[in-house]
């Protein structure tokens, strides 16, 4: 097997379809997750697979790349019937993956984690080669523009540039059919265009993408076909030129969104938040904010800003080297989050993995675990009064789940994180830090919580928003801060922020 990009010939595949899954239908327990579905997915091709969080998206790829095995149905790939026992099966053939869930390795480096399973050895020994894996990711890291050192460590990447080396990963493996599932979640404007750019590449050499996204505007500019599913049943299929954005979100949820940012205009009060002169040393260097009360405040920038490093500095999970904190004018001290959990803040991180959810627990522990100690009394735990205020949450949010003791890991991407927004709000704050609030969640669920943002602002909660998306900055913002290289650039109100404006204070073109 080739681990190197070696396109030098376009594939060519005798039918019109390199794949053709006919009829897949799987079940769980208590879920009919798949039912008679059908995709099929044309060589050199870009095709969306659309649907709402618990569609059956991901289960449909894990049955195409062999982790489950479908009830019944047929997949057919270059014209061949096959059924995989494991996602190794899959590779062979030259289907590879980009998963939703990042999983590094994080003491590994990036070269050890892009050829974690298939290492470079010397000869037919057991000795691993360290350096030709180096110089393959090199090699490959370079011919994508990727600019990490190969021999850094996975936990020393923000999750942008963890996202990267998923990507390049994938791309490794000189696959036939590459399944992107939300490879743009983590990632900014900038290294969006960059994967566009691969990804015309690809499809030039007649590698075939399948591409699960829930930002509308990246379909548009990219797929050629959009293939739509709802409650595991398949809806239709269609090219991109014979389709507009409002059937599309009609034929994924069922019914008409009418506005995707529901802002409501608040009366902005006194200030609940603000820093003075926040500085760690290779992160971020005297930033200087405020946030008041009913406003949401935009924070956007390109990966590596320091944007999300400000917000862990404030929350007490790593120290700043110099700096003050003030709420509501009155200095105050944040060493751990405990501290900050006591002064009425929230910080909801980008990776809910890997730094939010406990995966092992049920949905009941997961939203009530920050506010453990508002529930004991003599040493007991109140169960009524948890199960009362979790199936509140539940219902408030809309989290799709069989019961409060379902396993959080068992639920969907975009349901965990509503799971860890019902976390926060039970702790009733004051001041809300929302890193990516919204990434891997679908259109009707992003309307929710953007409603449900508005609501908090009216009810005079103080809002920090970190977005990779600009046009959520702008639909959502009272005001914003661009950060580029740890500084903050430029400041903007709602009414004077553009694309063009925002992208221009991120790159340093003015600041």
């Amino acid at each position: 097997m080739v681990f190197i990009i070696e396109y030098d010939e376009v594939i060519k595949v005798s039918s019109e379809y390199i794949l053709e899954m006919e009829n897949i239908s799987k079940s769980f327990p208590g879920v009919h997750a798949l039912n008679n579905v059908n995709l099929k997915v044309k060589k050199g091709t870009v095709h969306a697979l659309m649907g709402e969080n618990g569609a059956g998206k991901s289960t449909l790829m894990k049955i195409l790349i062999g982790i489950y095995r479908p009830d019944h149905g047929i997949i057919k790939f270059k014209g061949k019937e096959m059924k995989f026992r494991s996602t190794y099966d899959a590779l062979q053939v030259g289907i590879s993956m980009i998963h939703q869930e990042l999983s590094p390795v994080p003491y590994m480096t990036i070269a050890e984690n892009i050829f974690l399973g298939r290492e470079s050895t010397y000869g037919k020994s057991f000795w691993i080669n360290d350096k030709d894996m180096i110089d393959k990711t090199t090699k490959l890291l370079n011919q994508l523009k990727i600019s990490l050192d190969p021999r850094m460590k996975m936990k020393e990447l923000s999750t942008a540039y963890t996202q990267m080396v998923e990507i390049a990963k994938a791309i490794s493996y000189n696959s036939e059919l590459i399944i992107m599932d939300e490879p743009t979640s983590a990632i900014t404007e900038r290294e969006v265009e960059h994967l566009f750019e691969i990804i015309e590449w690809l499809k030039k050499k007649g590698v075939s993408i399948i591409y699960i996204t829930h930002k509308m505007d990246e379909i548009f500019k990219i797929a050629d076909e959009v293939t739509v599913l709802r409650d595991g049943n398949y809806i239709g299929t269609h090219s991109i030129n014979e389709i507009t954005k409002e059937k599309l979100i009609e034929m994924m949820v069922g019914r008409e969104i009418k506005q995707l940012f529901p802002k409501e205009d608040t009366e902005i009060g006194e200030v609940l938040l603000e820093i003075k002169n926040f500085t760690r040393e290779g992160k971020f260097y005297d930033i200087n904010l405020k946030v008041h009360k009913g406003e949401i405040l935009g924070i956007a920038g390109l990966m590596g800003a320091g944007r999300s490093e400000i917000m862990e500095s404030l929350f007490g999970i790593k120290k700043p080297d110099k700096g003050e904190i003030y709420i509501r004018g009155k200095r105050v001290y944040i060493n751990s989050p405990e501290d900050a959990i006591k002064h009425k803040l929230a910080f909801l991180t980008e990776d809910r993995k890997l730094t939010g959810l406990f995966l092992p627990l049920t949905v009941r522990d997961n939203i009530f675990i920050s506010n453990i100690n508002n529930y004991i009394s003599k040493m007991l735990i109140n169960s009524k009064k948890v199960n009362k205020d979790c199936q509140e949450q539940v219902k408030r949010l809309n989290i799709k789940t069989p019961s409060l003791d379902q396993i959080v890991n068992n639920l969907s991407g975009g349901n965990q994180q509503k799971v860890l927004i019902a976390r926060w709000l039970l702790t009733n704050p004051d001041i809300l830090i929302l890193d990516e609030p919204t990434r891997g969640i679908d259109v009707g669920a992003k309307a929710e919580i953007h409603r449900m943002m508005s609501q908090l602002a009216k009810q005079g909660k103080a809002i920090i928003m970190i977005s990779s998306e600009l046009p959520e900055i702008i639909g959502m913002s009272d005001r914003i801060l661009v950060m580029h290289e740890g500084r903050i650039t430029g400041e903007l109100k709602r009414n004077e922020a553009t694309q063009e404006r925002i992208i221009s204070y991120a790159t340093g073109i003015i600041s």
